[in-house]
């Protein structure tokens, strides 16, 4: 196995291990971060979180195969590498992110929990900024093992990502009103632009 092949899946590691334990260390503290498809939320919402769900599922596996058997159209280490570090980057704006909003993470609309609206830390200069870390691994890691198939793959969880996004943004609308307007005003939807 080649360094670049060891460190995506290090990657990988590092940003599923930190998913999952802030899941588990929720769920000992009675909250419910899984709200994906959960609660009574209208169809159209349940529906793209279903996507969603599928989508950021499917990819893992054509990831894992992009790295084990080093599926890429090029042999070009440095874009390679450049590939893991915006996946490394991905991750620790991920792990920011989980971290700046404590118990209010969770993952899809949670139709009956309620969370606080975080402005802070990360969500200062990005108002999705654990999409944003999604989609920089999943870009990334494409970026580092280039292959049509995990281009498809990836295109579709960061387009799911981002209407899941679009529904969010109605239910703080509609939850937090000229609180959130204000919020939305300053802070970019991915970057502080």
């Amino acid at each position: 196995m080649t360094n670049i092949q060891m460190a995506a899946l290090a990657v990988m590691a590092v940003f599923y291990a930190a998913y999952f334990t802030k899941m588990l260390l929720q769920r000992r503290r009675g909250i419910q971060t899984d709200q994906i498809s959960r609660g009574g939320k209208p169809k159209q919402v349940l529906r793209v979180e279903r996507w969603m769900k599928a989508a950021t599922f499917a990819i893992v596996p054509v990831e894992l195969a992009s790295i084990l058997w080093n599926l890429r159209l090029w042999e070009m280490p440095r874009l390679a590498w450049l590939g893991v570090i915006l996946g490394t980057a991905g991750v620790l704006v991920f792990i920011l992110a989980m971290a700046t909003m404590r118990d209010s993470w969770r993952a899809g609309i949670p139709a009956e929990d309620k969370t606080a609206l975080v402005t802070t830390g990360i969500y200062r200069f990005s108002r999705n900024p654990a999409f944003l870390g999604f989609d920089l691994i999943y870009l990334g890691l494409l970026l580092a093992f280039f292959h049509p198939v995990h281009l498809i793959f990836a295109l579709f969880a960061v387009g799911m990502l981002h209407l899941q996004i679009l529904q969010e943004e109605a239910f703080l609308e509609k939850t937090f009103g000229g609180e959130y307007l204000d919020y939305k005003k300053k802070t970019g939807r991915y970057f502080w632009l």
